[in-house]
C-alpha cells in the first residue's frame, strides 16, 4: 500500500504532458501522472480512452508526439533493456510449437535478474502444464504464462494489461494473491481492467481515462466521492408512475423493474441521486410509501460510469 515515504520517493514512471496523435484521433491528450514505489495501481477507462496506448508509451512500443515519459528516470527502453520492468499485454503472441517449460525457460534466460524457471512456472501456477505445447493452451493457460513471462526475474515495475481475461474465479484469486506479494515487496504495480471489481479490490489507486485525458485520481474510495451521487432504492407496491418518479430533485439516473399488473404487484426502484437526502424527502412529500428503502454510496462501477458520462456530456 502507499505510504507518506513511497510518495516522496522518486517516481517509478512519469508522464508530462504526454501526447500520441493517430489522424484526428489523440488517443493521449496531455497527459501528466506519476506512480511511486510499491503502489498497485488500476488503469480504468470505457473503449477508445487511451489505456493501450498509455501503455505502449509506458513500455516504448510507441513514441510520444509531445512530452516526455520516464521510466525510473531514464528512457522506457533503458529501463526495459536493465530488467526493471515486466510486461503482460494483450496483444502479446505467444511462440508456438514449444513447451510451457522452454518458452518460460527463454524468458528467464533473457532477463538481467532472472528467477529460477521453477519458481517463475509455480509462481504462475502453470507446472503442471510444463510439458504442453503453448499452440495447446486455453485461455485462461495462456494468460498465465503470459503472467510468468511478466515475472521471469526481479522487476521493479509490472505492468499487466486486463490480465485476467480468460481466468476462471480460483485463478484470478490466486494471480491477484500473486500480485500482492510482488508490491508488499515494495514493487509498482500497474494493471488496465474492465473488471471494475478488481479494480475496487486489490488497487490502493485508481486512474479513470477517458479520451486520452485522466478524469480522476485516487483511492476507490475517492473515485466514488467524485462521482457525487448515491444509489437509493426501494420498493413501491402496486400501480408506479415513472413520469412522476422521474421529476423527483437531484435525480441522475432511475430504473423501474417488475412492471406488472397494477394490482398486488411490487416494483423496485433504483435511483443514483446528487443529493439523496432532498430526493427521499421529495418521494414521501409524493405520498408514497417506499418500502426497504436503502440509501448507499456508489459503488466503483457505478462512479466510473457516471464520471465518464458526465464527461460525455460536457463535450457534446
Amino acid at each position: 500500500m502507499t505510504t507518506t515515504a513511497t510518495v516522496t520517493a522518486a517516481p517509478v514512471v512519469g508522464f508530462d504532458q504526454v501526447s500520441k496523435v493517430y489522424g484526428s484521433v489523440r488517443a493521449v491528450d496531455g497527459l501528466t501522472l506519476a506512480l511511486h514505489p510499491g503502489e498497485t495501481v488500476a488503469l480504468l477507462g470505457p473503449n477508445g480512452a487511451g489505456k493501450s496506448t498509455t501503455l505502449d508509451l509506458l513500455l516504448g512500443l510507441k513514441h510520444a508526439d509531445s512530452g516526455t515519459v520516464r521510466v525510473f528516470g531514464t528512457s522506457p527502453r533503458e529501463a526495459i533493456v536493465a530488467g526493471r520492468v515486466g510486461a503482460m499485454l494483450q496483444s502479446g503472441g505467444l511462440m508456438d510449437e514449444v513447451t510451457v517449460a522452454e518458452l518460460v525457460g527463454l524468458g528467464c534466460a533473457l532477463h538481467p535478474k532472472a528467477y529460477k524457471v521453477t519458481d517463475v512456472l509455480a509462481r504462475a501456477g502453470i507446472s503442471q502444464i510444463a510439458d504442453r505445447k503453448v499452440n495447446k493452451l486455453s485461455g485462461g493457460q495462456a494468460q498465465r504464462v503470459r503472467f510468468a513471462l511478466a515475472t521471469a526475474g526481479d522487476s521493479d515495475l509490472i505492468v499487466l494489461d486486463e490480465p485476467t481475461t480468460g481466468m476462471d474465479v480460483s485463478a484470478r484469486q490466486a494471480f491477484w494473491a500473486t500480485m500482492r506479494e510482488q508490491a508488499d515487496q515494495g514493487r509498482t504495480v500497474l494493471f488496465a481492467t474492465h473488471y471494475l471489481e478488481e479494480a475496487d479490490a486489490i488497487a490502493d489507486r485508481v486512474l479513470v481515462l477517458h479520451r486520452g485525458r485522466l478524469l480522476a485520481d485516487g483511492t476507490a474510495a475517492e473515485i466514488k466521492a467524485k462521482a457525487g451521487a448515491r444509489r437509493v432504492a426501494f420498493d413501491l407496491e402496486g400501480q408506479v408512475d415513472e413520469a412522476t418518479l422521474r421529476g423527483l430533485p437531484f435525480l441522475t439516473s432511475i430504473s423501474v423493474s417488475n412492471s406488472g399488473p397494477a394490482e398486488g404487484s411490487v416494483h423496485t426502484v433504483r435511483l443514483q441521486s446528487s443529493d439523496a437526502d432532498a430526493t427521499v424527502h421529495a418521494l414521501y412529500g409524493l405520498g408514497l410509501y417506499p418500502r426497504n428503502l436503502e440509501v448507499a454510496g456508489l459503488g466503483l462501477e457505478q462512479a466510473f460510469v457516471a464520471i465518464t458520462a458526465a464527461e460525455e456530456a460536457k463535450q457534446s
